[in-house]
């Protein structure tokens, strides 16, 4: 049977006022008391239940983070942030897989304030109409991680997407190329049309090049659709000697492709991705890549979090972290 408050109240002779103290760290209890009710909770193996404590405190001290795939090393990173995070300010999570998947979205966020937490971190590639109109009934604070809300309601930790596009493009361009291909992933994904494309055209526009549609590719983000990519592309009559693809899996099958093709990277193609995953650096030649720093993100995202259910002081709650490209043997 599950040992509960009353039981180690009786057993040490005190009220379940005091074990309550006891449990929860109140420093006004003889050090006599607070012994002898350590130790029967030591004996009896007494758990606390969080739930009932939630229900008196109202306050759970869990809060729930809902990602689009864990097995992806991408996400895990960012929950490994907003876990070491979370541990660090004492709160448990409850961790959920949305597969990007709109309606799994939104019966998760039910799921989740139904579990009476105290607040949210949520990614998701695509906060619809539908998922936002959710979040704005929520009665606890939602925190977005490396996720765009275009209406700026929520709190967000992102890095600035356009700008890092801009300079991953203008350093192919740098580097002499005249055809540069944009793949990508989903673009209904807000980050991939709204930041990585509009970057894209800005930079070949900039720099007085032929901004050519032929040379725009949306897939998934897939190792197998990078490599359909190349093939596609290679088959262009005035074909692209360089890419900026939007995952690192894209970029690997590109590479791919252009080896299977008997061309040289980066001597004759030259590739740049965004995400910085392991992966980047298990290719060959290891890919340059502007760093999608998730872990950070998330660990930035819980401590924004923790804030806002302390009602702490916010200066900004769409924070922008620093980016950078780092640079490998994908160009020269």
């Amino acid at each position: 049977m599950t040992v509960t408050i009353y039981d180690v109240a009786r057993e040490a002779n005190v009220s379940m006022a005091t074990v309550s103290r006891v449990v929860n760290g109140n420093q006004n209890v003889k050090p006599a008391t607070r012994k002898k009710v350590l130790e029967v909770i030591e004996r009896l193996e007494y758990r606390p239940n969080a739930v009932a404590r939630g229900l008196a405190s109202k306050k759970t001290t869990t809060v729930g983070v809902i990602i689009p795939d864990i097995s992806n090393n991408i996400y895990a990173e960012a929950a490994r942030g907003i876990e070491d995070i979370a541990t660090m300010y004492r709160y448990n999570i409850i961790l959920a897989n949305s597969d990007q998947n709109e309606e799994k979205e939104l019966t998760l966020l039910d799921t989740m304030l139904g579990k009476q937490v105290d607040g949210i971190v949520m990614m998701s590639d695509a906060v619809t109409p539908k998922l936002h109109q959710s979040m704005e009934h929520s009665p606890v604070p939602i925190v977005l991680a490396g996720s765009v809300d275009e209406s700026n309601q929520f709190a967000s930790v992102n890095i600035d997407y356009f700008q890092a596009s801009y300079e991953a493009v203008q350093m192919l361009i740098e580097n002499g190329h005249k055809r540069i291909a944009f793949v990508s992933g989903p673009l209904q994904y807000t980050i991939n049309s709204k930041f990585k494309l509009e970057a894209y055209k800005k930079a070949i526009i900039d720099a007085n090049l032929e901004l050519d549609e032929n040379l725009i590719v949306s897939d998934d983000d897939t190792y197998d659709s990078g490599i359909e990519a190349w093939e596609t592309l290679s088959a262009l009559d005035n074909p692209p000697t360089a890419f900026f693809a939007g995952s690192d899996e894209l970029a690997i099958g590109l590479i791919h492709g252009a080896q299977d093709s008997g061309r040289k990277v980066p001597d004759e193609i030259e590739v740049i991705s965004f995400e910085n995953s392991k992966l980047a650096r298990m290719v060959r030649p290891q890919l340059t890549s502007v760093v999608f720093p998730l872990y950070d993100i998330g660990a930035v995202a819980m401590r924004l979090l923790t804030k806002i259910m302390n009602k702490e002081t916010i200066d900004n709650q769409s924070v922008i972290i620093p980016h950078r490209i780092e640079k490998r043997k994908s160009v020269k």
